[in-house]
């Protein structure tokens, strides 16, 4: 079977000949830049580290990488058409986009920038990743302040992505016809999160209860941007790309980020109209991202036409997978959930990473709908041996 076919076939709820793979398809089924080239030292290959996602320094995954794995997905990235050297925290190298205003202080710490010097995002002295700085609304007192802000057609579109839409379609229309893999939309187009992002993580949260006019001013907003961008990337590649992912974090560890109540009368309808939309331009498979608890959350997302999760993140509250497969199985894909990214991956031995592996196949892959993935990325501290520990249960326990 082909990989394309193979997606599909699970995405139909069927099950193909084997469970299908992906790594790097979506930025949140992907590897970090570091782990990335400890993996390849420790497979003898060598190639670019292209890093596409700064704020995970996240990698494009070669396709030496995808054949070697048995990969059967693969992204349309929105990329740069130029990129820049670039030391990783541990000291080894990768490229950058080529625009992207980086900059290194006090050895490790990281900051991004925008053209003028405001600061954008930084990580800590010692993290590995950057975290947002300036939430460009956070003074906003009415819909008047919400709706002259300039920029809300650049929101989830970096600024140093400079590849246009007619790039895009013709590296679509190159993976279509000359790859016999599944193509995987990246669309971020979050309304939730973006909320947390434009004004400040608490204020939105506050928002949704005490100034819902300005939280439905600033979602209405971000829509009529998101629609517009999605008929013309309809128009560009929906022809040649079978899942769309969009993102939304509704969970945490412990539960829900806000309660069913709340998020249907707030969150939900902008959802239904965003995602409906994305079906009406395309012909797509809807793939969300949406980490931690959010089995409260999947009725609601079946009915409004999502049709698979990632990454199953069977750590959080209520996220058993046997409990989520044998509940909703039979209407959701699950994108993901294939081995613990908290303790199994990173601290477990191969054998505990194996048993792992058995644990999840044997509870998400009956009757199809599963692509396995790990839980999330793969981060810095993974050792390779643990990686291709995973892959190694996979193979031996995948075919169907």
């Amino acid at each position: 079977m082909k990989p394309r076919d193979r997606i599909l076939t699970a995405l139909r709820h069927k099950e193909p000949d084997r469970i299908p793979i992906d790594l790097g398809s979506t930025e949140s089924s992907s590897i970090n830049g570091i782990a990335y080239n400890n993996l390849k030292k420790y497979l003898g290959l060598s190639g670019r580290t292209q890093i596409y996602d700064i704020s995970q320094m996240i990698c494009k995954v070669e396709d030496t990488v995808v054949k070697k794995l048995n990969i059967d997905a693969v992204p349309l990235l929105i990329e740069p058409k130029e990129w820049k050297a670039w030391t990783l925290q541990d000291g080894s190298y990768a490229e950058i986009p080529a625009k992207a205003n980086l900059k290194r202080l006090n050895g490790r710490e990281i900051v991004r920038f925008s053209d003028d010097g405001q600061v954008l995002a930084r990580s800590s002295q010692n993290g590995y990743y950057l975290d947002d700085a300036y939430p460009p609304l956070a003074n906003a007192q009415s819909c008047h302040d919400i709706e002259k802000y300039p920029y809300f057609k650049y929101f989830d579109w970096p600024e140093y992505i400079d590849e246009t839409y007619e790039d895009l379609s013709l590296k679509a229309s190159r993976l279509y016809h000359e790859t016999e893999y599944l193509i995987v939309g990246n669309l971020w187009v979050h309304i939730f999160a973006a909320g947390q992002a434009l004004r400040g993580f608490e204020k939105f949260m506050m928002d949704l209860i005490l100034d819902q006019k300005l939280a439905h001013c600033l979602m209405e907003n971000l829509l009529s941007v998101y629609m517009e961008r999605v008929s013309k990337y309809g128009e560009s590649v929906g022809k040649y790309v079978q899942v769309i992912e969009v993102n939304d974090d509704l969970g945490t560890q412990t539960g829900p980020q806000i309660s069913k109540e709340l998020y249907r009368k707030m969150i939900k309808p902008y959802h239904k109209r965003l995602w409906n939309y994305i079906k009406d331009k395309t012909e797509c498979y809807l793939l969300l991202h949406s980490c931690g608890s959010i089995y409260d959350f999947i009725p609601d997302l079946i009915e409004i036409g999502i049709d698979a999760i990632n990454p199953v993140q069977v750590s959080a509250v209520n996220m058993d997978t046997a409990k989520l497969k044998r509940e909703f199985g039979d209407q959701m894909t699950f994108w993901g959930g294939g081995c613990d990214t908290q303790r199994a991956l990173p601290f477990g031995t191969p054998d505990e990473v194996k048993n792992e592996v058995k644990r999840r196949i044997q509870d998400l892959a009956p009757n199809g709908g599963f692509i396995f993935a790990q839980v999330h990325n793969i981060q810095p501290d993974v050792p390779p041996e643990n990686i291709m520990a995973m892959y190694e249960a996979l193979d031996e326990l995948g075919k169907y």
